[in-house]
């Protein structure tokens, strides 16, 4: 099949693009802005377009389809171009669709952790040696591409995100997918500008609960109270099963699961990820698998990318990054990091990147979210307030929000970067937290450097 992409620099979009390179498809794409990691990995396979922009002379009458992505507009010349020839036109999710609607579909959805259930069910079914496709929104150990779809796969394992699917469908993604195990691990207001009330907000949820069929499972949270009274109220065919935090403890830095078969270790620590192994075992055992299998495969699991990730330790330090951005979010890694590590000084720094969170109408939703960390740190770049046309957040407004008066607010990623490298580094956990790139800051390099102990 020759497909073309149009967005093709997308996390989803470009890794679809390679699964479908990889088996074979001729694959041609476009996109206004391309970045990394997208960038290099489309490069690597000769997709990378030769000119950033859009181009409707590469949609041709020989295109079996066109996958639009979400960030070209309704107006986009490809797209105008691809509905006068008549043009079969996907979204990435409803391509998903129609190559696993034959197949057991689970659906993981929720406001957080529906990245890291995804990765923990991927990773059972893979040291399972179940074969199953999956699309997930994180880089996952030993996975080249974060999409797979093959013929053979009975099941198919996906991260079904509450954003809207294209700019001609404004469904969200996850009711596309029309799960026959679907999970909700919680639902904290995100995507004002899509869901301006959060009555609008749970209503999707709802839908996407509703539509699981009378054989099939709806596995939900029931310690997040605005997800029970929804799940009460709903009109929920499936067989619903609710999960909490699994029995655990922490000794040494490693936190064990309590289980009938005997304590199990894990790499993953933090009440959210203990919360989150509930429901990937549910949703394991709705598709065949005992609690042994599962037990016996999650202790292997160290995470997804950028989801409470070590980037490098010593003795007395340690540096993580994490894609916490949403108050929920935020305050669940926060949380986890203090409580693994009690004894150590807790420097915390978070980006104010997403368009809900640079809202002043959204912002006083991160209310107290930060004050377990000992050094409460926010990073702001102008050029995301600008490019996202938003009404620029001042240092008052951030600390009001927060409601934590010893905030550190930082419009400079050289000056952040300056500040964190005069900091105290012994008994000290650093945690970077954002969807975005703090203008530019090299992770990494700064981890290394501060865990070193040396200066640039």
């Amino acid at each position: 099949m020759k497909i073309h992409f149009i967005a093709i620099g997308g996390s989803a979009m470009h890794n679809l693009a390679l699964a479908l390179h990889f088996k074979g498809y001729k694959i041609t794409g476009s996109d206004d802005e391309i970045f990394e990691p997208a960038r290099s990995r489309l490069n690597k396979e000769g997709l990378l377009p030769d000119e950033i922009g859009w181009f409707p002379k590469k949609i041709t009458k020989d295109l079996d389809a066109v996958i639009l992505g979400m960030h070209a507009k309704e107006d986009n010349p490809e797209l105008l171009k691809a509905k006068e020839f008549g043009i079969m036109i996907y979204s990435y999710p409803e391509f998903i669709y129609e190559h696993s609607k034959n197949k057991m579909r689970i659906v993981v959805g929720g406001s957080h952790g529906k990245t890291t259930i995804t990765a923990m069910i991927i990773h059972v079914f893979q040291v399972l040696n179940i074969d199953c496709d999956y699309m997930v929104g994180a880089q996952l150990e030993g996975l080249e591409v974060m999409v797979k779809l093959s013929k053979n796969a009975k099941i198919v394992v996906v991260e079904g995100d509450e954003y809207l699917t294209s700019p001609i469908d404004r469904r969200p993604k996850f009711h596309v997918y029309r799960p026959s195990i679907g999970i909700v691990s919680g639902i904290a207001w995100d995507h004002i500008n899509v869901f301006p009330t959060f009555d609008l907000y749970v209503e999707q949820f709802k839908i996407f609960a509703e539509m699981i069929p009378k054989e099939g499972h709806y596995i939900y949270c029931k310690e997040d109270e605005e997800l029970c009274k929804m799940s009460k109220n709903a009109n929920i065919l499936a067989k619903k099963i609710g999960y909490e935090v699994h029995p655990h403890y922490i000794e040494n830095g490693i936190t064990f699961l309590k289980t009938h078969i005997g304590t199990i270790p894990l790499h993953i620590f933090g009440k959210h990820n203990v919360t989150n192994i509930n429901a990937a075992r549910l949703a394991c055992i709705a598709a065949g698998v005992s609690n042994e299998e599962f037990y016996g495969a999650i202790q292997t699991f160290k995470g997804a990318s950028n989801r409470l990730e070590l980037i490098c330790k010593n003795d007395t330090c340690a540096f993580f990054k994490d894609f916490a951005h949403s108050p929920s979010k935020l305050k669940a890694t926060v949380e986890a990091l203090k409580t693994q590590f009690p004894n150590r000084k807790l420097v915390a720094c978070m980006e104010l990147h997403t368009f809900s969170s640079l809202s002043e109408l959204f912002l006083k939703q991160y209310a107290q979210t930060m004050n377990r960390a000992d050094v409460a740190i926010i990073f702001l770049n102008h050029k995301t307030v600008t490019h996202k046309k938003l009404t620029p957040i001042s240092y008052e407004m951030v600390h009001r929000a927060f409601q934590r008066y010893d905030l550190e607010v930082f419009y400079n990623a050289s000056e952040l970067e300056n500040r964190i490298l005069k900091m105290e580094r012994v008994n000290t956990v650093f945690a970077f937290m954002s969807s975005g790139n703090f203008g530019g800051i090299l992770l990494k390099e700064l981890a290394e450097v501060i865990i070193n102990g040396c200066t640039r």
